[in-house]
């Protein structure tokens, strides 16, 4: 074990852990509700730590967008800014590579973005990232890699690994404060050959931890598992391993047997404000007709505030008429289902 992560309990592949930061101590398999901008959608802190949230992950490339790294720093880091004193992960904007791929020049330097907010160029480094992460002062730090696109060529993915592994070697060097965590990527695409080099490539590097990159991007289930089932072998035992965007409870409750110990998605809030919930019964879709005059809680076993205090049918109404406050309500629901699934599988190790 490191001095930052413990194992301390296994079943099979899975792993029981504790993850140490300077702002506390996050129990693994954990997720991490995602906060892009410094706001998890529709719910604010308190919310957060009612449904048992011990780390969110907010994201580099918008924060420098807005409203700036400097202007943080300045408020005495993102902790401080947003109101939040448990541990945060910092990505680092690697996935915008992906996502903004319109938007953005791709050199061995770093990424140049055109702002899709107001044109003005924005250049992302491995240094530039890194040092933006560091101002906010946040826990850990993904290094800056290169997500390929699901129907990425060959050359296509032979160009990202090789900007992803030589930019993983310049974050290495770069200044780090003490007590922060940084992590490595995985990439490769869906290609085994691609996917062990890349594992091995980047597992030589002193990292506190290590992510698995470029999946969940549009590719089948069973490819994501099958490239886990490559690259989890590959990886240090004695180190976080945290599979990124990843957020549908199947998928997650497979990962962990397999040996994952951190996700993150938007998934829970983002299907919440489309009006979909998840319960202990199986997913449930608010606009239907049939809980207009239901008035039993959407799940009798959770205890969330919309659980504890409100009907499908006000919920349906509150939807329907678009009121704010369905969005908390919803959204706070589905963490809290997730993170309480979280819970039950720490408790079964």
């Amino acid at each position: 074990m490191t001095e930052s992560f413990s194992i301390i309990a296994r079943k099979g592949r899975a792993r029981r852990g504790v993850l140490r930061t300077k702002h506390g101590e996050v129990q693994t398999p954990a997720f991490m509700p995602v906060g892009t901008i410094g706001a998890v959608k529709g719910v604010d802190s308190s919310d957060l730590k009612s449904a048992n949230a011990e780390i969110i992950l907010c994201n580099t490339y918008h924060l420098i967008l807005r409203p700036g790294a400097e202007m943080i720093s300045r408020r005495g880091g993102l902790h401080n800014f947003i109101g939040w004193d448990r541990p945060i992960l910092t990505d680092s904007g690697g996935f915008q590579v992906m996502s903004l791929s319109s938007f953005r020049k791709l050199e061995e330097k770093g990424v140049t973005f055109t702002s899709h907010l107001d044109g003005n160029k924005i250049f992302l480094s491995p240094e530039e990232a890194l040092h933006a992460q560091n101002l906010f002062a946040c826990d850990i730090q993904m290094v800056l890699d290169v997500c390929p696109k699901s129907d990425a060529t060959e050359d296509e993915i032979r160009h990202s690994i090789n900007l992803s592994h030589k930019w993983a070697e310049r974050s290495v060097d770069f200044e780090k404060p003490s007590g922060i965590l940084r992590f490595g990527i995985v990439q490769g695409g869906f290609d085994e050959k691609t996917r062990i080099e890349s594992a091995k490539f980047i597992t030589q590097l002193p990292f506190d931890g290590f992510a698995i990159g470029g999946l969940s991007v549009g590719e089948p289930e069973d490819v994501m598992f099958k490239m886990l089932e490559v690259v989890l072998p590959l990886l240090p035992e004695d180190k976080p391993r945290y599979l990124m965007g990843v957020g549908k409870p199947e998928q997650i409750q497979r990962a962990v047997e397999l040996g994952i110990d951190m996700f993150d998605c938007v998934e829970p809030t983002r299907i919440a404000r489309h009006g979909t919930l998840w319960s202990s019964n199986g997913k449930i879709r608010i606009a239907r007709k049939e809980y207009e005059e239901d008035d039993t809680p959407v799940d009798s076993s959770c205890s969330c505030l919309l659980c504890r205090t409100y009907s499908k049918a006000y919920l349906r109404h509150i939807y329907r008429i678009g009121e704010p406050l369905y969005i908390r309500l919803a959204s706070l629901h589905n963490l809290t289902y997730m993170l309480n699934m979280m819970e039950k599988l720490k408790a079964s190790y």
